[in-house]
């Protein structure tokens, strides 16, 4: 059985907290299922408090035009920040984000993320959030220069790693497994007493898949994958030193 949330809250400025209780009502309202994930649900589920700029709220890509409809039909401004996985509702200075995948389009809100119920009480009311699954999955490959959701892992990893289902966490990540065995690895360095927190069968699978694929010989094509942590940190890799891009931009500056 899920955990209840601990005790953890993000703060927001006093002005902003009217705006978020009407558009979470909105949200309930608009019959479209959606997630609240970001510093909320760690928070949440982690008893961490910290301040955070807005919501970030998760949804299905096909139901990500409804929802942006459905506030623009009642006054909200909105803006399509990137098609490809990003939207934004306004009002005056404040908004949150409608979110259906990361900016790499590697980790899209599917059916699996609602197959979970894990409630948390924002501003009044209980909402649905991002199961812990999906919670490491969607900020496993958020490292930026200026934003690494590292420690992020590593706490819900720590507080959260009975509500993990890890099977499905492979799944989620079996074509970039080596992320998975990098963020593993770093939790047993950062909590050496709770290493046996994670699955030993998971950490088998991984360590045979690096074995594996020590065997084999490099790959003919030059890729730079750290595009799907950052097109701007790692720009200069396809733009300079010859490297064959994972991911598109807005032209040569994009990022």
């Amino acid at each position: 059985m899920p955990q209840s949330p601990r005790r953890g809250k993000a703060a927001v400025p006093p002005e902003a907290e009217s705006f978020y209780a009407d558009a979470l009502t909105l949200l309930r309202e608009s019959g479209v299922p959606f997630l609240v994930g970001g510093t909320y649900a760690v928070c949440a589920y982690t008893g961490i408090s910290r301040p955070t700029k807005d919501i970030d709220v998760f949804c299905k890509a096909g139901d990500f035009p409804r929802l942006l409809a459905w506030f623009q039909d009642r006054g909200y401004a909105t803006a399509i920040e990137d098609e490809r996985w990003i939207g934004k509702v306004f009002q005056g200075d404040h908004f949150f984000d409608v979110i259906f995948n990361s900016a790499a389009a590697i980790n899209p809100v599917t059916d699996d993320w609602f197959t979970e119920s894990h409630k948390g009480r924002f501003f009044g009311m209980d909402v649905e959030m991002i199961p812990p699954t999906e919670l490491v999955f969607s900020k496993a490959f958020v490292q930026i220069r200026h934003k690494y959701d590292g420690p992020d892992v590593a706490h819900l990893i720590l507080r959260r790693h009975q509500d993990i289902d890890w099977k499905r966490l492979l799944a989620h990540m079996d074509q970039y497994w080596e992320v998975l065995l990098i963020h593993l690895l770093n939790f047993r360095f950062i909590y050496p007493s709770e290493r046996d927190i994670i699955p030993g069968w998971l950490f088998e699978e991984l360590l045979a898949r690096l074995h594996e694929r020590s065997r084999l010989p490099a790959p003919q094509t030059r890729i730079c994958r750290g595009r799907l942590y950052s097109r701007e940190d790692y720009l200069i890799d396809v733009t300079d030193w010859g490297f064959a891009d994972m991911v598109g931009g807005a032209g040569i500056n994009d990022g």
